[in-house]
């Protein structure tokens, strides 16, 4: 069974920066689209960046300019570059990955990471 495990959360103040990391563990095949989520408290989950197998990327409007996602498909990781941070940002922040073919399990489709806590301070 494949895990996602994130790492690099943490306090920072407004202005700095942090880079949050996603390693998907288990006999990987492959992985198609990899994503950070973020849940801030009594709010929705939302996305805030996907990128496909081949390095295509999309990101909400919210972090466009200041954040950057991006993977590395030989240590199945994903990575959240996260610059100019806003005590907005403050959030639980996701990895997930929408589907996935590992040996001997096969196809898993939507898995989440435990999450990592961001707070900025203002």
């Amino acid at each position: 069974q494949v895990e996602l495990v994130e790492s690099g959360g943490g306090l920072v103040q407004a202005g700095g920066s942090l880079r949050l990391s996603c390693v998907a563990s288990g006999r990987i095949i492959s992985i198609n689209q990899m994503a950070w989520y973020r849940q801030a408290p009594g709010k929705q989950r939302e996305l805030v960046a996907r990128i496909t197998h081949t390095g295509n990327t999309d990101y909400a409007n919210f972090v466009k300019g200041r954040f950057t996602i991006s993977r590395d498909n030989a240590k199945n990781t994903v990575y959240l570059q996260m610059n100019s941070l806003e005590p907005e940002d403050t959030a639980v922040y996701f990895c997930n990955v929408d589907r996935v073919l590992s040996t001997p399990k096969g196809y898993e489709n939507n898995l989440w990471g435990q999450g990592t806590q961001v707070t900025v301070s203002s």
